[in-house]
């Protein structure tokens, strides 16, 4: 079905406005050349499409995230650097940089949520990229944070010092490197789920990430579910929708 026989069967009143919302979800993307942007992935996961920037040249990028801020709020780019940045802001004034988290966003209206909080606990200091690309996307759509930031399996007493914010949270990212075992202590701690993030800090044998990857897979904890290595957004992204 395209556009204008949807319109046309809204105005005869052969559907109604919440059967016109669901064809909408699944309509066509728009075709650039270079990609295809999807304007309707909001309708269908409540957030819109997010640019992943590695891989793109600065230009693509730029124009994505134009045509993105005609449909979308909040419009994110992850992995974003300093150069992407000076481009994206001299076009859109708008536009912000989250340095740490690597993240360019344009938000015309913040969103605000009432929802339980989410909790960033990571192993090491080595871990704050990744973790704070998880808490600030977290942020920028609307969820309440906590940072927990070096408090791995090495000294436990840290993280048993902090055992209340713990039982408050609603769910609880865990950011690791290593040998990536804080996800299994954890999930030992707490009944709320778990999404655990290997990271690529470590010595040789940590093979980039695989080691941590393994052992959060292997985790005997019930609750604990694991996404890619250092994918922060990832972690970010499925927290939210669990907090909703």
């Amino acid at each position: 079905m395209d556009i204008k026989k949807l319109l046309n069967k809204i105005r005869l009143k052969k559907i109604g406005v919440k059967e016109a919302m669901e064809e909408l979800k699944f309509f066509p993307y728009e075709d650039i050349g270079f990609a295809k942007i999807d304007h309707h992935r909001n309708l269908r996961r409540g957030v819109g499409e997010v640019i992943f920037c590695p891989g793109k040249t600065p230009q693509q990028i730029l124009q994505i995230m134009k045509r993105l801020s005609d449909t979308a709020n909040p419009v994110i780019a992850t992995r974003a650097t300093n150069r992407i940045y000076r481009l994206v802001k001299k076009e859109i004034p708008e536009a912000k940089f989250y340095k740490d988290a690597r993240l360019i966003v344009i938000q015309k209206k913040k969103s605000h949520s009432k929802k339980g909080k989410v909790l960033v606990i990571t192993g090491g200091t080595g871990d704050y990229a990744v973790a704070e690309e998880a808490a600030v996307t977290l942020e920028i759509l609307g969820n309440r944070v906590k940072r927990l930031y070096d408090v791995g399996v090495a000294g436990l007493h840290r993280l048993l010092q902090n055992i209340k914010s713990i039982a408050e949270a609603k769910v609880i990212i865990v950011i690791a490197g290593m040998e990536g075992a804080l996800a299994s202590v954890v999930g030992g701690l707490t009944d709320k789920p778990v999404i655990a993030v290997p990271t690529s800090v470590g010595y040789g044998a940590n093979l980039r990430g695989i080691a941590p990857l393994l052992t959060m897979l292997n985790s005997c904890a019930p609750g604990v579910v694991v996404v890619n290595i250092n994918n922060g957004f990832g972690a970010g992204y499925f927290a939210h929708l669990i907090n909703r």
